[in-house]
């Protein structure tokens, strides 16, 4: 089949022409009929099959009539991420290249006020992400009740990251009677539901219903101490020993593994940049951008680059982490094998990785291959021998301050130590009966004089003290002067 045969505009063709492509991939050529005719579409189908074309070149053929109103888009478009949205953006460039539509891009990271001056101008095509599109609303800049078309991509990735409930406020501010175009990799239970909830009678596109990989990734498990500093020694040397690497995509779970492994990876020489979410996105744009010309490396990120971003040149996918959810295994080597090219896909597996390797292998239908490695045997770490590490079986290591082994000569026997000379020269140590009252502690039944203290006596005998003892005062030792009254 031929893009010719789909029902799209003369202006709109030639754009793909110019584009180069001839062929519509399977999802563009069942969803793009669909809508034109204007029915609601679920659209199923896994990352690099073209989704994004499958909505924006039908879109650019219903848009060319009509004018859009100021703060009144007359198409919405609601993706998860920001690179996502910049992405589609640049779809809507390139097709649109024929077509005079003004396109507005609200993301967060960005002035309100440039994109408050896209919006009075009238906006035929409105990309935003769910947070900002909310703020522009709250802040009375924004009208949806002009929208015909909804489109929701990358749905189940919405549903990961907590959008849900903003998706549901947002489908509520616009016109029941609009067109919903809704796409996904995944079909869950939730996703089923809100599909039923907002679309009206749609036609159900899918390919690739089972989670598949390409067949031009090659894909391998490398296995490594569970350690950070293991894991990231790992890693350099996986990337040392690539073969035919130009650039590469390292995935991480969390955002500041990524800020670590990025530094790391400076430090040995590597020219690396970092992706994530925390990042500015003047700055994420930027590092996206040197990546995307060849002027990094490599580029670690978080699953915030793992969905619908295209990149055809990526010729290694590095997974630092194994991915939690299954479906995110497949996105991220995704990044690699595309356009028909070969990719390699290098995961670094530790022992307390082995429940979610499980569940990748049985989504995939088939097992990885592992690749000799570093067995984490639960041992020790290199070198945790000779600092003196325990694992609890073996005696507690010597302290700095322990006696040393070596000893004078002629001071004790051989084989013994300093305390135990030591222990030899002192005198037995007395039973409590034995000892004196200022060497036993004081029982409480005892009275505290009997205890040794300040008002100890010069004498260390037990003799009992008879009158003031030996410390009378002087004063009562002088003569006492009797008065002539009192001798009468």
């Amino acid at each position: 089949m031929l893009f010719t045969e789909l029902g799209l505009s003369q202006k709109v063709l030639s754009a793909v022409d110019s584009a180069g492509y001839k062929e519509p991939t399977p999802i563009q050529a069942q969803a793009i009929p669909h809508v034109l005719e204007r029915r609601d579409v679920i659209g199923i189908a896994q990352t690099g099959t073209g989704k994004t074309a499958s909505f924006v070149l039908p879109m650019l053929s219903l848009l060319e009539k009509g004018r859009a109103r100021a703060r009144m888009p007359r198409t919405l478009i609601i993706e998860p991420t920001r690179e996502l949205a910049a992405q589609v953006e640049q779809n809507f460039v390139i097709y649109g290249q024929n077509h005079k539509l003004t396109v507005a891009l609200l993301i967060g990271g960005v002035s309100f006020d440039e994109q408050n001056k896209k919006l009075d101008r009238g906006a035929d095509v409105l990309i935003a992400t769910p947070g900002r599109l909310l703020d522009h609303v709250e802040r009375g800049k924004l009208l949806l009740t002009g929208v015909d078309i909804m489109v929701i991509d990358e749905a189940d990735r919405m549903l990961d990251m907590g959008f849900i409930p903003d998706i549901e406020r947002i489908c509520r501010l616009v016109p029941f009677t609009r067109q919903t175009l809704f796409f996904s990799a995944t079909m869950s239970p939730e996703i089923q539901k809100l599909t039923g909830q907002f679309l009206q009678n749609p036609v159900q596109v899918q390919v690739d219903s089972k989670a598949t990989t390409a067949e031009t990734v090659r894909q391998v498990l490398v296995s490594s101490p569970s350690t950070p500093k293991d894991k990231r020694e790992t890693l350099r040397r996986e990337i040392r020993a690539a073969k035919n690497l130009t650039t590469a995509i390292v995935f991480c779970n969390r955002k500041r593994d990524v800020s670590t492994v990025h530094r790391s990876l400076q430090r040995h020489g590597f020219d690396a940049g970092a992706l994530h979410g925390d990042l500015d996105q003047r700055e994420r744009m930027a590092t996206l951008a040197k990546f995307r010309a060849g002027e990094l490396n490599l580029l670690i990120a978080s699953d915030v680059a793992a969905r619908g971003l295209d990149i055809p040149a990526v010729s290694h996918v590095f997974n630092f982490d194994v991915p939690t959810h299954a479906e995110d295994y497949i996105h991220r080597i995704g990044r690699t094998g595309r356009a028909g090219r070969e990719g390699d896909a290098i995961t670094i597996v530790t022992s307390a990785d082995r429940k979610y390797l499980s569940s990748i292998e049985k989504l995939i239908g088939k097992a990885i291959p592992t690749r000799d490695g570093v067995a984490d045997t639960g041992a020790a770490p290199s070198g945790a021998a000779d600092a003196g590490v325990s694992d609890g079986s073996a005696e507690a290591p010597v302290s700095r301050d322990a006696p040393k082994e070596t000893a004078p000569r002629g001071r004790r026997k051989r084989g013994g130590s300093r305390s135990e000379a030591k222990a030899e020269a002192a005198p037995a140590e007395k039973s409590p009966a034995e000892k004196s009252p200022a060497e036993r502690p004081r029982r409480k039944d005892e009275p505290r004089s009997a205890k040794s203290g300040r008002g100890k006596s010069r004498s260390d005998s037990d003799a009992p003290v008879v009158g003031l003892g030996e410390h009378v005062p002087s004063f009562l030792l002088r003569p006492v002067r009797r008065s002539p009254e009192s001798s009468e």
